[in-house]
């Protein structure tokens, strides 16, 4: 039984995952089909990450209220039926509008699976295994989005939409045997007040950043700054720690998805298939990465395992801003293996360090917080990444994803974090 709950969370993990990079290597072909020009095709990608990033907050208090499982059946059938209006999609208002609703089905969904992780499997060994399956699953998901996309968009971008139908079919099917409702839990009302400031802030970033308006950037950053007290007096220490960690994670690494597709169809004239082959061996890295997280936590302890991941991610990103100009084997392959092998070590432990003090009953909610803070991250810097790559500047762009991953390890390593995320 354990197993089979397993499955179907990590099989909706991965079509979230998959559904947000998916449509990077579709982009250009998108963006001609519809003629949308760069700036608003990135609205794409941020379409589906702003709402997913702003009402994670609700979807983690409804997961407490109402029960995980419920919410779940329901936001993975949301979920199928906007990807299925968006294949359908004739002009980029409806794209973007289904883009949206996808976001909105993803910020119930992604609470209600790491509320049932929670639920399920006890704090411990068992967490750890679970969370390992579920980060290794869902990292993959990511560099798997850019692979099949390449390959999906050389027959039609509409399939990158309508191949997550029968996937969330299943994941219904699934949830209705293994993941019955259960008792329904009183928790505090959701943070609305909360969750529009930071819906409204990320899309007065993206908005400022792509149209390039000081106006905008300004007042986002005064929105951002009413978010920073909150993230900042998060209790345990090694959720806030999380929650900032996802952040860079998404800046960095995270990001990494978007450069490299605009780089070598843009840049170097790949075809989307030929774009999508080129990252499976990141993919295959992630994968790899993501299975030795749990190994390297009992060994190294789980502060060294993250922080060095970053560390080892910003050495393969800053490769990519010296040598991508070298060509595929000699300059983009060796960055996509380090950065890859790191990408999967980072997404699974920065959320066994979010949620290892968190109680059962608060997993949803502290799920939803640190997802929060990696997809808005992840909408904004898909924004701000957007200015260097109209100049063709991806040196530039890569640069600014290292620096992030540098963030990331001094964050985890700081010796004010390290007793807090080694002892216990």
């Amino acid at each position: 039984m354990a197993s089979m709950i397993l499955a179907v969370l990590a099989a909706a993990q991965f079509l979230l995952a998959l559904d947000y990079s998916i449509v990077y290597v579709a982009l250009p072909v998108i963006a001609r089909d519809l003629g949308l020009p760069l700036g608003a095709a990135q609205w794409v990608v941020s379409a589906y990450a702003v709402p997913f990033a702003g009402l994670l907050l609700v979807g983690g208090r409804l997961a407490d209220r109402f029960g995980a499982g419920r919410l779940f059946l329901v936001a993975v059938l949301l979920f199928g039926l906007s990807c299925a209006v968006a294949g359908l999609a004739g002009g980029g208002t409806v794209l973007l509008a289904a883009r949206g609703v996808q976001g909105l089905a993803a910020a119930l969904l992604q609470p209600a699976i790491l509320g049932l992780i929670g639920a399920r499997f006890p704090a411990g060994p068992a967490r750890t295994r679970a969370l390992s399956v579920w980060g290794a699953v869902g990292a993959s998901g990511l560099a798997a989005g850019v692979v099949l996309g390449g390959l999906l968009t050389a027959y039609s971008w509409r399939l990158t939409f309508f191949v997550n139908v029968p996937v969330t079919l299943a994941c219904a099917a699934g949830a209705a045997v293994w993941l019955r409702p259960g008792q329904q839990r009183r928790a505090p009302g959701a943070p609305l007040t909360r969750t529009l400031i930071a819906t409204t802030t990320t899309v007065a970033l993206a908005l400022g950043l792509t149209l390039g308006s000081v106006a905008l950037v300004a007042a986002a950053v005064l929105l951002g700054l009413t978010l920073i007290g909150p993230v900042v007096r998060l209790r345990p220490r090694a959720l806030r720690t999380g929650s900032l960690a996802a952040a860079l994670y998404m800046a960095s690494v995270g990001s990494e998805f978007y450069v490299v597709t605009l780089m070598l169809q843009d840049r170097d004239g790949y075809a989307p298939p030929a774009a999508g082959l080129a990252f499976l061996p990141l993919a295959a890295l992630v994968t790899v990465g993501s299975s030795l997280t749990e190994r390297l936590v009992r060994r190294f302890g789980l502060a060294p395992a993250l922080g060095g991941a970053f560390l080892v991610a910003g050495l393969g990103l800053g490769w990519l801003a010296v040598a991508s100009d070298l060509g595929y084997p000699a300059g983009v392959l060796p960055g996509l293996l380090v950065s890859g092998a790191a990408h999967g070590v980072i997404y699974t432990a920065m959320f066994v360090l979010g949620a290892r003090d968190v109680p059962a009953e608060r997993q949803s909610s502290a799920g939803a917080t640190m997802t929060t803070a990696q997809y808005l991250a992840g909408a904004v810097a898909v924004a701000a990444l957007t200015l260097p790559l109209h100049g063709g500047a991806y040196a530039a762009a890569f640069w600014l994803t290292a620096a992030a991953a540098v963030a990331g390890a001094a964050l985890v390593l700081g010796p004010r974090m390290w007793s807090a995320t080694t002892h216990g």
